[in-house]
Formats: structure tokens, sequence, C-alpha cells
């Protein structure tokens, strides 16, 4: 009867395994499916089950607090017999729930098993007692945790230290600078600095200030911003308006949206180029293209991909390089079908399409105000000069790291540096105003805090380019957690006295002075099927107005909205073209066109 029993145990149990690797080898199981399936034999085949339950006497998990339910259930059924799990986690920085993982497996630990005995284990051993404690009057404002104080022996460390930037062009600029400022004077390697952002698209501004600043860099976990797919989807598009003889670019975009050219009609289109020694684009514009045997349908939308082309290269001449990226992000449909995709992973890309329509428009202005073209060529030139190291090889280990700080969790830098810490970015807007997910955003500001050893410079910008518009932004309330007795005074010494942060007794939170609700404004772009033509509004930041500046002179102190403070230190030319060479304290030097440029003078 034993025997019986056991057999027919080993035979279920065999064919579970052999299904499970044959579906894992095809294909056709992922690692949700294993554990939905284990459950699934668990709890069909209990025999099974108590097979394992004698097998697995003692059961230890880690990082408990990014278990999902499934996992869960397989812990609790296989410790269900003999009672002896332990499991390890801290649930301060659960931080996976979008990827299924559950807080309440380890916050509810407690009451699965009663008998439980806790075991804190408080001390950090990597980070200075400054940041620690910094970390500590962030989490504490969580309701959902279990309570402990984390404590640290070294060092008692450098304060944290806040900059506030004029735009997220600044920042990127302020973030740069200060990396190299202290590189060279404080002797500290490049390797020991992190930019750590909210989402993948911030990674383009500081990617670009890094770059002009010839400082090497990583991308950790990731893809650099121009290498991502929809980025050279898009950019692919761009590249046959200015030149549609680009064979690469036209096959990477033909079919993507899918407009049903298949791989079939490529080969032949392909086929006749081979043999002709011509482009695919003449093949594809050429009166003979019917002869090659394609029926009506396709010949219909080979037609419409041409003629769409054909559009976007007779707009050249007449937009800039950010009115005519609209118009084909418009026209091509890469935005709505990115847009279907609702997960996470859709939704970053959509943000990755948006940051490149921010840059396009960055460079189209900037173009304007310092009198350059700024047409889609130059863009394309200017991208072409910035990514030309993508493809370099090079073993060189002293690089500035940049990475989502969700892809930073276990990892530890000298010196780290938080950037667009501002409501609407950081805590998510996918977050809600919903008590568990501000709550999981904070544990996350706790994991990005507490991934530095020695600094922690958090930065945020007063105005933010957001779908084609320029929206002026407020600090993170996160920001307002972390006790003033942490932060260093003053603030950033780049910023405009007074500006960076009111001062406040030791132990009361710190206030803000711009927090104020955010405000908009449109600025010319919409995704829709027609491009607004009325004239922009003129640009406002805060409540004042820019426009031409006129008694502007050699040691003029001037504020510019995407480039922050700066003296003017020459001038040329004649009206109306008059130039303002500008020293600006975090962008460099700018020559700019009166005319255009938004200044607002000081002194």
């Amino acid at each position: 009867m034993m025997a019986d029993r056991a057999s027919r145990v080993s035979m279920v149990h065999e064919i579970y395994l052999r299904y499970m690797k044959a579906c894992v080898k095809a294909g056709a199981m992922d690692f949700d499916d294993l554990l939905l399936n284990t459950n699934l034999l668990f709890r069909d085949h209990p025999e099974v089950l108590a097979k394992y339950q004698q097998q697995f006497k003692y059961v230890l998990v880690d990082e408990y607090q990014d278990t999902n339910f499934s996992q869960y259930l397989i812990v609790r059924k296989l410790a269900e017999q003999h009672k002896n799990v332990c499991v390890v986690g801290d649930d301060a920085q659960s931080i996976y729930s979008f990827r299924g993982a559950k807080i309440e497996n380890i916050l509810n630990f407690r009451n699965d098993y009663p008998d439980y005995q806790l075991f804190k284990l408080e001390q950090n051993y990597r980070s200075t007692q400054t940041i620690v404690n910094a970390a500590n009057s962030i989490i504490s404002n969580n309701k959902g945790q279990i309570r402990k104080v984390v404590f640290s022996e070294n060092e008692e460390g450098d304060k944290i230290r806040l900059l506030q930037a004029y735009s997220d062009v600044e920042e990127g600029f302020l973030v740069v600078n200060d990396i190299l400022s202290r590189s060279r004077n404080e002797g500290i390697s490049l390797a020991d600095f992190a930019i750590l952002y909210r989402t993948n698209a911030q990674s383009r501004i500081f990617e670009e200030a890094l770059r002009k600043s010839q400082i090497p860099y990583k991308i950790y976990g990731g893809l650099s911003f121009y290498q991502r797919k929809e980025i050279k989807d898009l950019l692919a598009y761009l590249r046959m308006a200015v030149n549609p003889r680009d064979g690469e670019a036209l096959k990477r975009v033909i079919n993507y949206p899918a407009r049903g050219i298949g791989k079939t009609t490529l080969d032949k289109l392909e086929r006749a180029a081979a043999e002709s020694g011509i482009t695919l684009w003449e093949v594809l514009t050429h009166p003979s293209l019917p002869s090659l045997g394609f029926n009506a349908g396709t010949l219909k939308k080979l037609a419409s991909f041409a003629n769409m082309i054909n559009g976007f290269a007779r707009l050249i001449p007449v937009m800039d390089a950010y009115e005519i990226t609209t118009e084909i992000v418009s026209q091509c449909g890469i935005l709505k079908e990115l847009h279907q995709d609702k997960t996470h992973e859709g939704q970053a890309r959509v943000e990755n399409i948006d940051e490149l329509l921010n840059g396009v428009r960055d460079f189209a202005e900037e173009r304007k105000e310092t009198g350059q073209d700024n047409t889609i060529v130059h863009f394309l030139e200017e991208v072409s000069l910035l990514t030309d190291q993508d493809s370099e090889e090079t073993d060189d280990l002293d690089k500035v790291t940049l990475m989502t700080i969700h892809s930073a969790k276990g990892l530890e830098f000298g010196c780290v540096y938080i950037v667009g810490v501002e409501e609407g970015l950081f805590p998510s807007p996918m977050a809600g105003s919903n008590d568990q997910g501000l709550e999981e955003e904070r544990r996350l500001f706790y994991v990005a805090v507490t991934r530095a050893e020695k600094n922690v410079t958090i930065s945020f910008a007063r105005s933010r380019f957001k779908y084609g518009e320029h929206s002026f932004v407020t600090a993170s309330r996160f920001l307002k957690d972390i006790d003033v007795s942490f932060i260093e005074d003053g603030g950033a010494p780049s910023l405009a006295k007074g500006r960076s942060a009111q001062k406040s007794k030791v132990g009361q939170k710190r206030e803000f002075d711009f927090s104020r609700p955010a405000q908009k404004e449109k600025r010319g772009f919409q995704f829709s099927d027609r491009k607004e033509t009325s004239p922009p509004s003129p640009t406002r930041f805060g409540q004042e107005t820019f426009s031409d500046v006129t008694g502007i002179g050699v040691g003029s102190r001037v504020e510019h909205e995407r480039f922050g403070l700066g003296e003017v230190v020459g001038m040329e030319g004649t009206p109306p073209n008059v130039k303002a060479i500008v020293v600006f304290e975090n962008a460099g030097t700018k020559q700019l066109l009166l005319k255009f440029a938004k200044l607002k003078i000081l002194r």
C-alpha cells in the first residue's frame, strides 16, 4: 500500500517536471508560470505537497519583502507542517509592487506565524551617521512598517545638500559641473559618483551634459537614451525626412508601426535594388514598381508610405526641428502604437518619446536664441556627434554611473545625486493620492538616500518641459520629510541667496519658497492629427513676463529661464541683431540674440 502511494507520488511528480521542463524549453512558460503551476501541483496533489514538506523541514527566504502572492503561498504550504520558517528582509525597501511584490507578506508575518521571533538588524555598515539619520527621518513618515531605528557607527559625515535649478536643462549642467569640480578638487574617482533618477527618460539631459563636459559614464541596467528602440525608431523617421535614400532607416520604419508591408515585400524591394544598382527608395518610388508583381493592396500601402515621407521632406524648409518632429510624431503613428501598451515598460517608452521631443525643443530654442540654424538637419548632426562614443568599446572603469533608483537597490556609491525630486515626477503621478502608492514612493526615496556611503546631493528644478508644455513645478513633498538638522544650511552656493530654502530651526521641517501649485503654459505641441498653428503666448517664468530686453549692457546681471543666472560680459552686432555674450553660472558661455533671448535683468 505504501509502495503504491509512493509510486503514484513519484509518477505525478515526474509528469509535472517533464511537462514544465518542456514548456520552459519551448518558451511557453516563464517564471510566473512556474510559480503558478507549482501552486496548482500542491493544490491538486496533496501527496506531492506532503513529500516536499517532509523533504524541506527548514525554509529560509531572503528578500521576503519582494515576494509576490504565489511565492507567499508556496512558502506557507512548505512550512505548514514543521513551521520552521525564517525570512530575512527590510520592509523599508519594498519597492517592486509593479512586479507583483506585496509588502503585506512581511508586515503580516507575525499574524501568519503567531509564535514568531523578531530579530532587528539595525546597524548600517555603509553610510555615515548623517545619511542614516536623514533616511530614518524620511521613512518614519510611513504608517505601514515594522518600526526600527537604524544606526551607524561610521563618521558623522557631511550633511545632505540641496541643489535647486531654474530648469531641467540647468539641473543637468548643475549636477555635472558639481561632479567635475569635486572630482578635480577633492580627488574623488568618477566611479564613486552615481546619478539616480525616478524614470529612464530623465537620463537624456544628464547624458548630454556629461558628454559635452567629456566625462565618461555608463548606464547601469539599461541602454543609453539614444540607443533605446523607440528613440531609434523616431530618429529613423527624421533621417528619412532628411534623406529618403537612407536604406537602414527605411527598413526600420517601412512597417513600423505595422502598415501591412511584410518581409516578403521588403525582400522583393531589396532584390530589385541590388539587381538595378539603385537604392530601396528609388525602387519604391520608381514608375515601374508595379512590374515587380505586387498586388493592388500592397502597391497602395507602399505609395502611402512614400507619400508620407515626401510630405515630411517638404516641411524641412518651412519648419524648425521641433515643429517638424512634432508633425512626424503626429502622423507616423509611433505614439499611438506605444500608447496601446499599458504596461510600465510601455509607459516608459512613451516617456522616452516625450523626452526626445523636449530635447528637440531645447535644441531649436537655443539655436534660435544664438542665431544659428535650428533645422532638423542640424539636430541630427548634433545627435550624431553626441552619440559617436556609443559604439566605442573601452576598458576604462572610471566612469560616472547613471541608473534608475529601482536598478540601484543593493548597490552603493561614495557620492550619490538624486535628481528630479519634484512633485509629478517623484513621487510618480502613477502613485496617485492613495496612501499605499505614496508610501512605496517614499520607500523608494529611502532606498535612494541609503545608496550613499559619504555624500548625498538632491537636485530639483523650478521648471520642466512636459508633453510640449513649459511647466512650473514644485519640490517633492519628500524633501519636507527630511529633518532639517541633516540638511546643509544655505542649500546650493550657486543659487540666488535666500531662494534655495528658508532657514528653519533645528528639528523642524524645511519649508521651500516655491511651493505654490505648478503652472503650465501651452507651447504649441499637441499629439493630434493637426498641428496647432496659432502663435504661442509670451513665455512666462514665475509671475514675470519675458519679452525683448532693452537696457542690457556689459556687467548686467541676468536670468534665463533655462540657463539660470549669468552676467553679460560682452555685446556685439547692431540692431535688431544685437548679441549679448553671457557667462552663466552653470551653463557656461552663451551668445544670445536679444530679440529672441528671454532674459530678465536683475541689476
